[in-house]
């Protein structure tokens, strides 16, 4: 089938509206029609080149949900009609890590940003006769996909899709970042990095989990007020700020854990994260550098003779399969907050407006929502 989609063209360029071929699923495939999908800064990363992608042109979008159109031979478990979260990180259920129980680290990621789908290893997308890379195998800046069932998620029919497409990716990669990688415990102080659509999460999950102080920091006002108001305790304007502030809460102890989610880390945030931190505490880097920069800034005195770790995180560092429904559950009973999330909504053809809106610090979460329209 044909359908519009934005497409990158190359780094540095404007997302372009195009009309694109969708190729219908094969063995293990469904097709999706989206609700809705989420603007992440990720795929920001590959406007700036920042994530290195095997060619383009690229349909970007890797945080949707929808509802399942077709069905492929050999899926199990997924029919026409479901309703389904799609989750930026497929699970195989067979390598080594799926079978270990850590399913944001199945082997089938390996081929995120190859365009070649997990089924046959050909391209599902094609432009003017050209194979094209969809974001992360999904490729949500368009109203219809076709995905692997590794890649699915089903969901019950009562949550409202627009909401449920931000645990894709953003919602699940904070909460967990805290409360999973991040080991959030009652009477913990935590600090979170970065307030956007992954930190605002990391808040929600540390106070969640009983942290005595939460303390935000961001350099937007705006932000640092919704943070305050989806359980942050305190909020401040950087690092320096809230590292004395830190000191003073805990009496010279230091935060047991600190979590970057700043939507571009550099080598350059570690030592002041570090320094912030505790004895035997960690730093959680969840927000994505350049590929190419490989240097960082570290104590190393202060790393060894203070125990002190920094960590790496994706997905929060749980199961998809874990991870969503559980935090459907939480969006049910009132703990986790998801309507609150989405600042703006938005049209697919004003994608660039919108991540201009998001450079410019004015989104916790923009979306954008398919009409009947698109469908």
């Amino acid at each position: 089938m044909k359908t519009k989609a934005a497409v990158l063209h190359g780094p540095g360029e404007d997302w372009e509206i195009e009309e694109i071929d969708l190729g219908d699923p094969v063995a293990g495939e469904v097709q999706v029609r989206l609700a809705a999908s989420g603007l992440c800064h990720s795929d920001e990363h590959l406007r700036t080149g920042a994530s290195p992608v095997a060619f383009y042109p690229v349909v970007g979008g890797h945080e949707g949900a929808g509802v399942v159109t077709k069905v492929g031979p050999d899926v199990t478990g997924i029919a026409e009609g479901d309703h389904v979260v799609l989750a930026f990180i497929p699970g195989c259920g067979a390598c080594r890590a799926c079978a270990r129980g850590m399913q944001n680290l199945c082997d089938a990621g390996g081929s995120l940003l190859t365009g070649k789908a997990i089924s046959d290893g050909t391209h599902r997308l094609s432009l003017r006769g050209k194979p094209m890379v969809p974001m992360c195998l999904l490729g949500t800046f368009a109203p219809y996909v076709t995905v692997n069932q590794a890649s699915v998620i089903k969901i019950e029919d009562d949550v409202p899709l627009d909401k449920a497409a931000l645990l894709g990716c953003g919602v699940s990669t904070g909460w967990g970042s805290a409360t999973e990688v991040g080991n959030t415990r009652a009477g913990d102080t935590v600090v979170v990095v970065g307030v956007g659509g992954v930190g605002i999460n990391s808040v929600q999950g540390a106070a969640a989990a009983g942290a005595r102080y939460v303390i935000a920091v961001d350099p937007v006002a705006f932000k640092r007020e919704k943070a305050l108001e989806l359980g942050a305790t305190h909020a401040f304007e950087s690092m320096a700020d809230a590292a004395a502030a830190v000191g003073e809460l805990t009496w010279g102890q230091n935060a047991n854990t600190v979590i970057l989610t700043k939507g571009e880390v550099g080598g350059d945030d570690l030592q002041p994260a570090l320094s912030m931190t505790a004895k035997g505490g960690q730093v959680v880097v969840v927000g994505m550098g350049h590929y190419q920069q490989t240097d960082a800034k570290v104590s190393l005195f202060e790393l060894t003779l203070l125990q002190k770790r920094v960590q790496g995180a994706i997905f929060g560092g749980v199961s998809p399969r874990t991870q969503i429904p559980r935090l459907l559950e939480l969006y049910r009973h009132g703990t986790l907050k998801l309507d609150e999330l989405v600042t703006n909504t938005y049209r697919l053809e004003d994608i660039n407006a919108a991540y201009q809106d998001m450079r410019d610090g004015k989104n916790l979460r923009g979306v954008v929502i398919y009409g009947d329209a698109d469908h």
